[in-house]
């Protein structure tokens, strides 16, 4: 009786396998692929193995690579779980909660509570602080590279296609379509590139995948004009202000003939309590070169003729503004001759500017989601933000009805 009673108690444990932040492809496509193996190679199982997304699911749409990818192999939105879906708090309170972090090892000050439960780690970044639990951190292009070696070591069969297409498709990504001159790629990727190709031949050509997967990261055109705004968003303030700026990734002209185009900015600048944005945007020729070009927007218009004044007379750099026409008087649009000028050089353009309003201006913590790798301006962490309790009860339900979910094992 003792047996089965501590047994009944085991069995409602939950090892959630969980990535960082940001939530990048190489986040997701870990925390997916080692709790898959987990929950296939634990014999008799002693845990309910969830793979969490560490994003809200409104943020999801944002990291177009990782939708691309995951729909590419039928992997379905709807089957996913994220942050703001499962407490881990009340799991870890109830002693039911097993974690094991992937593509990071120090937990953010908001779930300092959780370390105790970690009882893993997979992590390809510089050793910030030695883990008390087991580790493997190493120096790899990916984290999907150590994800790969760890399912590699495990029985044979486990691997199946979409699964390694996954590892594959985020390996290429992560270092560079593995070249050397990028700096990223060690011996260990390409090892792992090639294991998976001997054991899956038809797995897409190199340049295939990693093309697609750039353009994924960059296509916003299933977004609404909010999430484009949010996608990568910076924001600067003084005592009297704050002004976001929003990297975009499509051309001038499209942006502003959205439909709704004003009523959205006016929309999303209020509800932040935004006095202006800046839009810079980016696209791309065939040949990759980069064509820059900008709008300033605020119903200010004191505030939009001060930002666009200070931007035309920079000089540190310069970024050589030609006018454009814009379809809204309170809207000023120019082409960017300066190619080179990106956000990062013209954020301090903008701060000094706002410092010059009287008040000392600075970053603001922003609740914008970590952006995708495409940059690192990382403002604030959404899990600073209340999730909404999830007993364990429920989550073992939603593990139950995946598992349902899933075609039989033909290996079993």
């Amino acid at each position: 009786m003792e047996r089965f009673v501590e047994g009944r108690r085991a069995a409602l444990q939950v090892h959630v396998v969980m990535g960082n932040e940001a939530c990048d492809l190489d986040s997701a496509v870990s925390a997916l692929a080692l709790a898959y193996f987990l929950a296939k190679t634990s014999s008799p199982p002693k845990a309910a193995f969830i793979p969490v997304l560490n994003i809200p699911r409104s943020d999801f749409a944002l990291r177009t690579e990782t939708t691309f990818l995951l729909r590419e192999q039928g992997i379905a939105e709807t089957s996913l779980i994220f942050r703001d879906e499962i407490d881990l708090a009340r799991l870890h309170q109830a002693g039911l909660l097993s974690l094991t972090l992937v593509d990071h090892h120090v937990l953010p000050s908001t779930d300092a509570a959780l370390e105790e439960a970690v009882v893993d780690v997979l992590d390809h970044r510089p050793l910030e602080r030695v883990p008390s639990c087991q580790f493997t951190v190493e120096l790899v292009g990916s984290c999907a590279t150590l994800v790969t070696e760890r399912i590699a070591q495990g029985p044979p069969g486990v691997l199946d296609w979409a699964t390694a297409a996954l590892l594959h498709g985020t390996i290429l990504l992560d270092s560079v379509n593995l070249s050397p001159a990028a700096g990223k790629v060690t011996p260990r990727d390409v090892a792992c590139i090639s294991l998976l190709e001997s054991r899956f031949p038809e797995l897409p050509a190199h340049n295939t995948i990693y093309e697609a997967l750039q353009a994924a990261k960059f296509d916003v055109s299933e977004l609404t004009t909010e999430q484009m705004l949010r996608k990568d968003l910076k924001t600067l303030s003084n005592d009297e202000l704050v002004l976001a700026i929003s990297g975009i990734y499509i051309d001038l002209e499209t942006f502003l003939h959205r439909p709704n185009l004003l009523q959205d900015l006016e929309a999303f600048c209020q509800a932040r309590g935004y006095a202006g944005l800046v839009a810079m945007t980016v696209s791309f020729n065939e040949r990759y070169e980069p064509t820059r070009q900008l709008a300033v927007y605020s119903q200010r218009e004191a505030l939009r003729s001060m930002v666009c004044q200070v931007l035309e007379e920079a000089t540190a750099p310069s970024l050589h503004l030609q006018p454009l026409p814009s379809p809204w008087s309170c809207v000023s649009a120019y082409a960017q001759g300066n190619a080179l000028a990106s956000r990062k050089k013209v954020l301090p353009i903008l701060r000094a500017a706002l410092g010059g309003l009287g008040a000392t201006a600075g970053l603001e913590e922003d609740t914008a989601p970590p952006p995708t790798p495409m940059n690192s301006l990382v403002d604030e962490s959404p899990l600073a933000q209340a999730v909404p309790p999830l007993c364990p009860q429920a989550v073992l339900e939603r593990v139950s009805r995946m598992a349902a979910e899933q075609p039989p094992d033909p290996d079993k």
